[in-house]
């Protein structure tokens, strides 16, 4: 099998292309394989755990290809990043569809509740929370930031396409917030592993540089 540096998992939910395009952008001379081979998933270097849809049907799929054990296993040992449900899928539970994730991390996916969908304004909030919005970069015990949030400004807009949010049992693994209009977990790191709920891919230059960080990274 050809050398494959970065696995984007097929598991036929998502707009899969504009992520391989755009890690093909920050790293021309690698191979980037969008694959739903577990095995192939296996002997890469590095995986890339991207998504959109409802979080039952993406389990669903997931589990349909024999993918779960090699996404569990690549995200305990390899350089990994999540994105959107991606994030979402490593963790316990989720409200939409009262359906089990991976359990990678402890805690829960919620919903945005209707009642606290307000601007400091009064003005109402609307759900999906679609569009740009601040990422806010999280220090824990005076530590550095992460390596992925190298050369990207704390409070860089990225973009956003979600109607629920991780809350980590696990404050310590947050690694960047936003606020709509409270405070969420939108980045989470720990180990060879960060995920996030924003897409790097369609979030301009601050995006770019995140997928190049990523690409470089030696956790």
């Amino acid at each position: 099998m050809k050398k494959i540096d970065i696995a984007v998992v097929d598991y036929g939910m998502g707009n899969l292309r504009s992520v391989s395009k755009a890690l093909e952008h920050v790293a021309p001379s690698k191979n980037v394989l969008v694959t739903s081979n577990p095995v192939a998933i296996a002997n890469a270097e590095r995986v890339v755990f991207p998504g959109q849809g409802a979080m039952p049907d993406c389990i669903r799929e997931l589990d349909a290809r024999g993918l779960r054990e090699a996404v569990i296993h690549a995200a305990k040992i390899k350089p990994f990043l999540g994105i959107c449900i991606g994030l979402q899928m490593l963790f316990e539970h989720s409200e939409e569809g009262d359906s089990a994730g991976l359990g990678v991390f402890k805690g829960n996916v919620k919903r945005f509740a209707a009642v606290d969908m307000h601007d400091a304004n009064g003005e109402k909030l609307k759900v999906p929370h679609m569009g740009w919005n601040q990422v806010y970069q999280s220090q824990h015990k005076q530590t550095p930031p992460h390596a992925l949030w190298q050369g990207i400004e704390d409070g860089a807009r990225f973009y956003y396409v979600h109607s629920y949010y991780v809350v980590p049992e696990d404050d310590d693994i947050t690694s960047g917030y936003s606020e709509y209009p409270s405070r969420f977990t939108s980045a989470i790191a720990k180990d060879n592993l960060f995920a996030v709920q924003f897409h790097p891919e369609k979030s301009a230059n601050a995006g770019l540089q995140m997928l190049s960080n990523f690409v470089n990274w030696l956790p």
